[in-house]
Formats: structure tokens, C-alpha cells, sequence
């Protein structure tokens, strides 16, 4: 039987350690890895896509939906996980000629909510992990195309509101076991001077702001289930780690998007003057800066340092878009997946079928393989799969 001071004198030292990395992480200190030793992802590794079949704030201008088929192929491929980004406005109920209105947030349309729930139960047909997501929470999202009626960092309705859907997920979830279910908070948090302007000026939200998000959310999921799983994007749009909740049971997504000029190569949505960017290469001169796995490496030392000190790490979103050169897909990624695959990290790629996907990418310099009456990406299938 273990001793009740030692146990108080253990978790006091493993809060005190992670406390000690989170300071380093703050202060944007040099990384010594050695200080961490390799320890064992606390997540499984694991791998799959992105499914965006509620993506979009109206369901009208949705995507078609995922078939049982692509689930099927999923798991005959090897993977083993699928993330699905909601948009809370689209499984509710409001008119939509119009703005919504605050009163209006918690409007749950059944009917929708029992799409998403076939999904995830035939996700797991295939034995897929499923991880449900909050693309666009109540008061935020990365993206623009919704007017928000509050701000989620600002605004203590938002967060109520924002806490009653996650309840609700728990809920309709509540007896799924956390190794066929996970709740990932919310896409890739922000803060700009604009909750509804995507162009206007972004930064970290503030630690204290989004350990306070982080812990009413978790608390509305773990007051249905304790041992539901929760997951948390990084900061400052995925990109970095958050020290201040490493000390809570909530693991944290990374991404797979550096550097974005490789990643979102003349995206319109994601660079100003497309037709005038330089020469896209890896690894290389590209502009002012030189491209290289260095530049990677760097990059997820951090996140490397979080897994090492007992926080689970996932790359819940990763890949490329459509027009960067095929042949520089290969070889930036190959690196990307390599980094992670080292350090024990899983990963979704941003999506499965569409303009980041092997399945129908647009691509114009890729021999595509008929794939029943689909376009497959072979190679990057094959890339995909080297350590599935």
C-alpha cells in the first residue's frame, strides 16, 4: 500500500517539474532536451484525418458527407484515429438571414446532433479513435464566415455558453470509453483586437485567460464523465505549447503547418499577393529565410519537452495545401512525420479527401491513382503509411 506523504511528495514534485518547463516555455528560453529525458507519450500515437463533414457554420454549404467506404479504407490502411472540427452554429436551430443572437447559442437541434453521433459510432465500427472538436466555439473560431455575438476571452456568457455545448458532447458521450472518444476544447485559440475580423491583429491569448477556459470547460466535461478525455490546442493558433495548464489532466495538440509558406503555399485565404510569392522550395532559399529540418526540429522542441515531462502531445491537424509542388510536399513532410514519429507523436492530416488530402486534392502535377472512381495521392499514402 503506498504511503499517503509519498504519494502528496510525488505529484508535489511532478507539478514542481512541469512548472519548471512551463517557465522555460514562457520565457522563450533555449532548450536543452537532455534536461527532459524521453519518456512515453502519455496518448497513443495516433494516426487518421480530419473529417469536416460539420466544418462549415451552415450545414447548407457543407461538404459531402464521409461514407462508411472511406472508414473501411481508413482502417485497411492502418489507421487508427479521426478528428472532427464542429462549428457549433451548425447543429442549431436560428434564423439564418440574420445574425444570431446570444439567447439563441444554446438552441440544440437534435437532428443534427444525431448526424454527428452516427458519425463517431460508425468511426468506431472501424475501431477509430473519434476526437470531437470545437472548430468554432461560442465567442470564437480562426476562421471568419460567422458573426459571433460575443467574445469567448472577454465575455463570461460566451464561456458559459461555450461550457453548456461541451456538457452536452459529454453527455450524449457519457458511457464511451476515453479510448474510442476525446474532447478537444477548441481550434487553434487566438487573441485579436476583432473576434469577427480574421485579418485583424493576432496574438497568444493570455496564459491566465486560457488556463480559466481550460479548466470551466473541463470541469462542465468531467462533471458528466471524470475519465473522459480532454484535449487542448496549443496557443497562438496551435502553434504553442500552453505552460500554463501543464499541470492539469489536459493533454495538448500541435501542429504540422511550419513553415506556412511550405504548408499554405499560395492559399488565398492564408497569404496576401499569391501571384508574387517566391519560389517555394525544401530545403532551400525560399525569400529571407533558408528552409531547412533544423528549422523543424527547433520548432517542436518544445512540444518534444511537454511530452517528455508527462503531458500527452498529439498533432491533431497537419499537411499540405494544393499548390505547393508535389515533390516539396514529399520532402517537407517526410520530415514533419519523421520528427514526430521519433518522438512518439501521433497525427491527423488536414483532410482526407479535398485540397489537403490523398483522396480528390487538385493537385496538378500528381499521376493519380483510380481509387473507386476517386483520385488517389499514392505517394503521399505511402508517405503517410511508412510507420502506420
Amino acid at each position: 500500500m503506498n504511503n499517503p506523504d509519498s504519494l502528496q511528495r510525488r505529484d508535489f514534485l511532478k507539478k514542481s517539474s512541469l512548472a519548471a518547463a512551463g517557465a522555460l516555455l514562457a520565457a522563450n528560453a533555449p532548450f536543452d532536451l537532455s534536461a527532459f529525458p524521453a519518456s512515453q507519450n502519455k496518448l497513443p500515437q495516433w494516426k487518421g484525418f480530419n473529417l469536416l463533414d460539420f466544418f462549415s457554420p451552415n450545414p447548407a454549404n457543407g461538404r459531402e458527407g464521409t461514407k462508411e467506404e472511406y472508414f473501411k479504407w481508413m482502417a485497411d490502411w492502418g489507421f487508427d484515429f479521426v478528428r472532427i472540427p464542429m462549428a457549433y452554429p451548425s447543429y442549431l436551430k436560428f434564423d439564418r438571414s440574420r445574425n444570431i443572437l446570444p439567447e439563441e447559442v444554446r438552441n440544440i437541434d437534435t437532428e443534427a446532433t444525431d448526424k454527428i453521433e452516427e458519425l463517431v459510432y460508425l468511426a468506431h465500427k472501424y475501431k477509430l479513435h473519434v476526437s470531437l472538436n470545437l472548430h468554432r466555439g461560442p465567442g470564437y473560431c480562426v476562421n471568419a464566415g460567422f458573426h459571433e455575438p460575443y467574445n469567448l476571452w472577454t465575455d463570461q456568457q460566451a464561456l458559459d455558453d461555450f461550457c453548456f455545448h461541451w456538457n452536452f458532447w459529454a453527455t450524449r458521450f457519457k458511457n464511451v470509453s476515453k479510448k474510442k472518444i476525446s474532447f478537444d476544447l477548441l481550434n487553434e485559440p487566438s487573441n485579436r483586437e476583432d473576434m469577427n475580423d480574421q485579418h485583424s491583429k493576432r496574438g497568444p491569448v493570455p496564459g491566465d485567460v486560457y488556463r480559466k477556459m481550460a479548466i470551466a470547460a473541463s470541469e462542465a466535461i468531467k462533471s458528466v464523465n471524470k475519465k473522459h478525455l480532454i484535449i487542448a490546442d496549443g496557443n497562438n493558433t496551435g502553434s504553442t505549447v500552453i505552460p500554463e495548464i501543464a499541470d492539469l489532466d489536459i493533454a495538448q495538440s500541435c501542429r504540422g503547418y511550419t513553415p506556412g509558406i511550405v504548408s499554405h503555399y499560395k492559399a488565398p485565404w492564408a497569404m496576401k499577393d499569391i501571384d508574387n510569392l517566391p519560389e517555394v522550395k525544401w530545403p532551400g532559399q525560399v525569400g529571407d529565410q533558408f528552409l531547412s529540418r533544423e528549422m523543424l526540429e527547433k520548432f517542436y522542441e518544445p512540444w518534444i519537452a511537454l511530452k517528455n515531462q508527462g503531458v500527452g502531445v498529439h498533432c491533431g491537424e497537419c499537411g499540405c495545401f494544393n499548390k505547393t509542388p508535389h515533390d516539396v510536399l514529399l520532402a517537407w513532410f517526410g520530415d514533419v512525420l519523421d520528427i514526430l514519429h521519433t518522438n512518439q507523436i501521433g497525427f491527423a492530416l488536414w483532410e482526407f479527401k479535398g485540397s489537403f488530402g490523398i483522396l480528390n486534392s487538385g493537385r496538378e502535377d500528381v499521376g493519380y491513382e483510380d481509387w473507386y472512381g476517386l483520385k488517389l495521392d499514392r505517394k503521399l499514402l505511402n508517405l503517410l503509411t511508412k510507420n502506420v
